[in-house]
């Protein structure tokens, strides 16, 4: 597979699809020798089904693992660290790897027990789980999705899941963006399964799936997102880590030399538009967790379709930038002494939905 190439498949069938993808995209003539430790990077943000559109389906990773067993591989780890607020243990049981893990004999490693490391990432250093710098070979397998702060995730993104809860919300008070781009200098991926099957095209978390039925195999993570960003209607530009990867080197955006390799079955027409942009008007939103802001989005466009989000006396504030500050409404912990506030580390979507329509029409605006 050459670094400007994308190779996909369209099916249902998403175990043996992934294996043959596999073969044809060339994967065994990249990878390392038989006593090589393979580690295989999910995204599971949450404890959620794949068919919500937010987590990996174990049917590609079982593909993966299958494909690398029957050619000798034997030393194989699955390591993910889900979104602060979620415990990635209870991801692993709900979203099905445990029993995958026990089928196939394979080590589940929670990053969020893992200890951290200072590593120097092209000029910032940045906190990564320790055990990463073990591992002879990564196979990232992110879900190709929407996100309501970064508009895209994908492959540089998913990296996020190898760093600790710390790291993870240090991050957003460093803009997501920069941070994002320099962890993919110190952390190499060295193929890409992406799973399209059916991903959110707004929340990370999923909740509105959007049925593709693909599964897509890459070397350049950073050309990944920048096809991602076409495919969801965003110019490049418009996620700037995307452009920062670039400038550092880990891979190419440009999007003209692009080849696209379809190996079997049809590819879907133009994906549908997606609906965040609708709502954040509505948020004053500084450095949040995608956790606390995850679950906001998708409670201010319930109320957007009933008409009663403008009927809210105020903008919603949300993020660790409102830490020890007043207002009149907040979101989470970290806006504990406004007026009106809705505790938690996230709240509960529910909760956030039914105080906020409660306010919403005691408002005589």
């Amino acid at each position: 597979m050459n670094r400007n190439e994308i190779w996909r498949s369209y099916g249902t069938d998403y175990k043996e699809m992934t294996k043959r993808l596999l073969v044809q995209s060339g994967l065994e003539e990249m990878l390392p020798g038989k006593a090589a430790k393979i580690a295989v990077k999910p995204n599971l943000v949450t404890p959620a089904p794949a068919k919500f559109g937010g987590t990996t389906h174990p049917e590609v990773v079982a593909g993966i693992i299958e494909f690398l067993q029957e050619r000798g591989y034997g030393n194989i780890v699955i390591a993910e660290g889900s979104w602060v607020g979620d415990k990635t243990a209870e991801a692993f049981d709900y979203c099905g790897y445990n029993s995958l893990a026990a089928e196939y004999g394979v080590k589940l490693l929670d990053m969020q027990k893992q200890k951290g490391v200072s590593v120097d990432c092209g000029g910032m250093d940045l906190e990564i789980c320790r055990c990463v710098q073990d591992w002879d070979f990564l196979i990232n397998v992110p879900v190709l999705k929407g996100h309501c702060q970064t508009h895209i995730t994908c492959a540089l993104k998913n990296m996020k899941g190898l760093i600790p809860n710390t790291e993870k919300r240090r991050f957003h008070t460093m803009g997501l963006h920069k941070p994002i781009a320099h962890l993919n200098v110190g952390i190499h991926q060295d193929f890409i399964v992406i799973d399209h099957i059916c991903g959110d095209l707004d929340f990370e978390e999923g909740g509105s799936p959007v049925v593709r039925n693909c599964v897509m195999t890459a070397c350049d993570p950073v050309l990944v997102d920048a096809y991602v960003c076409s495919l969801l209607g965003y110019e490049t530009g418009d996620v700037e880590y995307v452009g920062l990867a670039d400038r550092l080197g880990i891979g190419s955006s440009n999007l003209t030399d692009l080849r696209l390799i379809t190996c079997e079955g049809e590819p879907f027409e133009d994906l549908p538009e997606h609906r965040h942009l609708d709502v954040s008007y509505a948020v004053d939103e500084v450095d949040s967790c995608s956790a606390c802001y995850g679950v906001l989005i998708p409670a201010l466009d319930r109320l957007r379709e009933e008409g009663l989000l403008d009927r809210l006396p105020s903008q919603i504030s949300i993020g660790q930038g409102h830490r020890g500050k007043t207002g009149k409404i907040g979101v989470g912990n970290c806006t504990a002494k406004f007026d009106f506030c809705i505790k938690g580390c996230p709240p509960k979507e529910e909760d956030i939905y039914t105080a906020l329509r409660e306010l919403a029409l005691s408002n005589k605006k």
